[in-house]
């Protein structure tokens, strides 16, 4: 089973981070790290409440959701978490959405955050990040540290949405750009209709 890290920070859009999240589950151990501002936007965006006391409470209403038990949950200050080190071994990491605070402390390796840590250890060991900016529009800051990501191999993948599926509703909007995010870290799915395809 391969294993991943995925973070959703306090942006627009949680929804896009929670359908990766759902997808990824399907075949890989996944550890979430959820920013302390992404909780109520979550809430306020879908209606699910997933704030707890501690990492414990919070687990176990993420795995009550997903019902499924290869999810694991980390709070962004806790600094001792596996994630939090090089000889973790994952086969990459996603931050969906990405907000512009989480953007420049990953670019200026400010590691501020278990979010930012991790990703700063998921570009140190050379391995796949994925971050999804959700922003617009971008300001030349933005685009200056998402430029210095890009040189350093990570993908930069904001939810610019496709019409050529011919989406019926939000719902399969939402799946492309998921998909879309799961393509740039070369994971097998079927969650829309890709072009050229009869299916």
């Amino acid at each position: 089973m391969k294993k991943y890290i995925l973070a959703i920070t306090g942006a627009s859009s949680a929804v896009i981070g929670i359908r990766v999240l759902k997808e990824l589950l399907r075949t890989s151990e996944v550890h979430v790290l959820i920013s302390s501002q992404a909780f109520s936007i979550i809430r306020d965006e879908t209606g699910i409440d997933w704030s707890g006391k501690n990492e414990n409470e919070i687990q176990k209403k993420l795995r009550k959701y997903f019902k499924e038990k290869n999810i694991y949950y980390y709070s962004e200050n806790n600094l001792y978490a596996p994630v939090s080190s090089g000889s973790f071994v994952t086969n990459g990491m996603f931050v969906v959405p990405c907000s512009m605070k989480t953007l420049s402390g990953i670019a200026n390796g400010y590691t501020n955050s278990l979010i930012e840590r991790a990703a700063d250890v998921i570009i140190k060991e050379s391995r796949p990040l994925v971050i999804s900016p959700r922003e617009m529009p971008f300001s030349a800051i933005h685009l200056e540290n998402m430029l210095k990501l890009s040189r350093l191999g990570v993908k930069i993948v904001p939810p610019v949405l496709g019409f050529y599926h011919n989406p019926k509703d939000i719902n399969e909007l939402v799946d492309f750009i998921a998909g879309k995010i799961l393509d740039a870290m070369g994971i097998e799915h079927n969650i829309f209709k890709r072009w050229g395809s009869k299916a």
